[in-house]
């Protein structure tokens, strides 16, 4: 597998934040690394799941969820090894790393077939203290051949692929169904939208005419997914703010940004593969657990993550104030990027050129953000030439 040379951060600080879907409190937390999008052998992912978790366990990870196509990966399931040295290879180190007694498997024909482990399995078997594995789904359909993915995070059980006529009905049928177990089971869970412009899925308009969703990828690792746009349509990051103008406009809670992998291969590496390691989150919970990084996520106390690490992030006395972990000749351009209110675009509304910054927010804006930017250039990018970065969640004053 890939090497991630980015570092994580654990630590405790006292952080006041105002909150986009959840209630302002003062707490004392602690910074923890998760994935929220992975794949493996489950759907179309090209790893066994105890090798994906042991991948991001070995790399500081604290949490991952592993968000296969429309399973829970509960039943039985057997994979056949591909006829070729790659994967073979990559059986004979999985089969080396856990043992005969763990790995089930068989020949049939000179083809090698394993049986996959259920989530419950792989759970007890790779869980520990400082590693928490999350129950997930990547919920998927296409709708006239247009793919809907949505994935929900700490999901008990299965849920349908959606029947929708629309990619809006498709997408709204799916955050129905996540917030309605979630209010069935009474388990903490939430859905976030995956890779709007993959294939162009996804248009600006279908999110902002969503309920009860608060969370989409602004950044996501897998290559095909077009996160910066083109000439003609706009990127997420972009898409970002248009949704936000709108959902403040009607006091719809802010949509949050998230940085995932939507890891694939983990064994061919370079951007026409989707990697592990260009993307997650950093969580300011009270303890690791899904429930404490859920409430945190959803009160806005978190970042999305390329590279860049916060030592520092708080809103206190209406500022909203950054600090970077930096590294020895590596440079940092902090912007803090707002609307104003009657205003439908976004602007620049400082830049720092340094370690830290902060931006002091008035009624006047509809919500402030800061995005970071290194001058060091990210191992194994999305794209060629792309820098290690950083984004907050969106922040008003109500």
């Amino acid at each position: 597998m890939v090497y991630n040379r980015s570092i994580y951060l654990t630590g405790i600080l006292v952080i006041f934040f105002l909150s986009t879907c959840s209630t302002d409190e003062e707490r004392q937390l602690t910074w923890y690394k998760g994935n929220l999008h992975t794949h493996t052998y489950w759907s179309d992912g090209d790893e066994f799941p105890e090798m994906v978790l042991d991948w991001y366990k070995m790399q500081g990870y604290h949490f991952v969820a592993l968000s296969d196509h429309n399973t829970v990966a509960g039943d039985e399931q057997w994979v056949v090894i591909q006829k070729s040295p790659l994967y073979e290879t990559s059986f004979q180190n999985y089969l080396n790393r856990f043992g005969a007694e763990w790995v089930n498997y068989k020949t049939d024909k000179g083809r090698t077939q394993v049986r996959l482990k259920t989530f419950a399995q792989y759970k007890d078997k790779m869980q520990g203290e400082n590693f928490l594995i999350i129950p997930s789904e990547e919920i998927s359909n296409y709708v006239d051949k247009i793919p809907v993915h949505i994935n929900a995070t700490n999901i008990q059980q299965l849920i349908p692929a959606p029947n929708g006529n629309t990619v809006a009905e498709a997408m709204q049928q799916s955050v129905d169904a996540v917030l309605k177990q979630r209010e069935q089971t009474g388990v903490p869970m939430f859905p976030h939208i995956n890779h709007p412009n993959f294939r162009w899925a996804v248009t600006l308009q279908d999110m902002i005419n969503l309920k009860g969703e608060c969370f989409f990828e602004v950044y996501n690792g897998h290559f095909l997914v077009n996160n910066y746009g083109d000439s003609a349509r706009m990127s997420t990051e972009a898409m970002w703010d248009k949704i936000n103008i709108a959902y403040a406009n009607k006091n719809q809670p802010l949509m949050n940004g998230l940085a995932t992998d939507d890891s694939h291969n983990y064994h061919e590496f370079g951007n026409a593969f989707a990697n592990a390691g260009r993307g997650w989150v950093m969580v300011q919970a009270e303890k690791l657990d899904a429930a404490s990084l859920i409430n945190a996520m959803e009160a806005g106390r978190f970042y999305s993550s390329t590279g860049v690490i916060l030592t520092a992030l708080e809103v206190e006395d209406r500022e909203l104030k950054v600090k970077i972990a930096t590294e020895k000749e590596v440079n940092y351009t902090i912007e803090f990027i707002g609307v104003l209110k009657n205003e439908s675009e976004p602007k620049i509304l400082k830049t720092v050129n340094g370690s830290e910054g902060g931006f002091t927010l008035t009624d006047e804006y509809l919500f402030v953000r800061s995005k970071i930017t290194s001058s060091r250039i990210k191992t194994n990018p999305f794209q060629e030439g792309d820098y290690e970065m950083a984004w907050t969640q969106p922040v008003s004053i109500k």
